[in-house]
């Protein structure tokens, strides 16, 4: 069975795509974007399986 771990992160809206694509390049998949405390930020919520070890 996989095992996951979970980060939440803020998403700035004027670079989100460099952000995204930093999470993705260490592993994290996105799973939901949701609201931040101001209109241009944004909360993402990542998984990843857990690693061994």
């Amino acid at each position: 069975m996989t095992k996951w771990e979970y980060f939440t992160a803020p998403i700035l809206s004027h670079v989100a795509q460099q952000i995204l694509n930093n999470f993705g390049a260490d592993g994290w998949e996105l799973v939901q974007v949701a609201p931040g405390p101001n209109r241009d930020t944004m909360v993402g919520y990542f998984k990843r399986p857990l690693q061994d070890g």
